[in-house]
């Protein structure tokens, strides 16, 4: 069951930080240490699992393993539900399902899923997943600003339980970004509160190859007209993960210079020739 347990978390750690230029290639990883994963999960005797607790961890195992994919997967979801009825108190199970669930669009059972597995026990892992769901729910809703601010709120209380742990500082920096936004991109306390967290998140080794944080931590830097810096946190984001277009954030910043360069001399000149049109004037 160990070895299973750390076959499934070497599978969530190629999900995270591989990035192939083809995603098709990253697909194809992730089945074959999927497919090893679970060879090595049903070699176990059938009498180390037949105790409700230990179905209950070979069943959230099995699920959490067949739901590493970004396409819902009705397979993963069942083994899901059947180690948490067999053991309501697994918390991390809790918090599979509701992944698993979220992705196939019903979020308020991922909410209620999210928030039975809160039930047993603080934990930051679960605050920052209930904190983005929430900010998914938010879009296009009247409450919009509201669930942002519950987002932020739960966000934080992940970081107060561990102030040195990355995912929860990047966690927060995304609810501070999305709040920017939801209130009309005025406020731009909001940018500066997300970049500091940003920051805070590049502290953590574990959070250097996350491409995410580098596009985000950009575009934060981009509305509070930090250029430069914009332009180095695309750029290593677009060599880390090219499925994210940074290079295409690259080019509109570009973009934007050149013009606001040209509006310069632009103005430089018509400044110039209202001078010499004055002195002209006095000859």
């Amino acid at each position: 069951m160990a070895r299973a347990a750390d076959a499934a978390d070497e599978l969530y750690r190629v999900r995270d930080t591989y990035f192939p230029k083809d995603p098709a290639e990253k697909i194809s990883r992730l089945q074959v240490l999927a497919d090893a994963a679970l060879s090595i999960l049903d070699s176990l005797p059938p009498e180390q699992r037949k105790s409700p607790l230990q179905r209950a961890a070979y069943e959230f195992l099995r699920g959490k393993i067949l739901d590493v994919f970004p396409d819902y997967h009705k397979e993963a979801e069942d083994h899901l539900s059947k180690a948490v009825k067999l053991n309501p108190s697994l918390a991390d199970a809790w918090l599979c399902l509701g992944n698993c669930i979220w992705k196939k669009g019903d979020l308020p059972s991922a909410r209620n899923c999210f928030s039975l597995a809160l039930s047993k026990g603080a934990n930051k892992k679960i605050l920052c997943q209930l904190s983005m769901l929430e900010r998914k729910m938010a879009q296009g809703t009247e409450d919009q600003a509201q669930l942002v601010e519950e987002s932020i709120k739960h966000a934080k209380a992940a970081v107060m339980l561990d102030i040195k742990d990355g995912n929860s500082w990047y966690n927060l920096g995304n609810a501070c970004l999305t709040s920017f936004f939801v209130t009309g991109a005025w406020d731009h306390n909001k940018p500066q509160q997300s970049l500091k967290a940003y920051q805070n998140a590049e502290k953590d080794e574990t959070m250097k190859s996350n491409p995410d944080l580098y596009f985000n931590c950009a575009t934060a830097n981009k509305y509070l007209e930090n250029y430069e810096r914009a332009l180095h946190g695309f750029e290593s984001a677009a060599l880390m993960d090219p499925s994210l277009n940074a290079d295409e954030e690259v080019q509109k910043i570009i973009n934007l210079l050149d013009k606001i360069e040209s509006s310069m001399k632009k103005g430089k000149d018509e400044v110039r020739w209202a001078i010499y049109g004055r002195s002209n004037a006095f000859d």
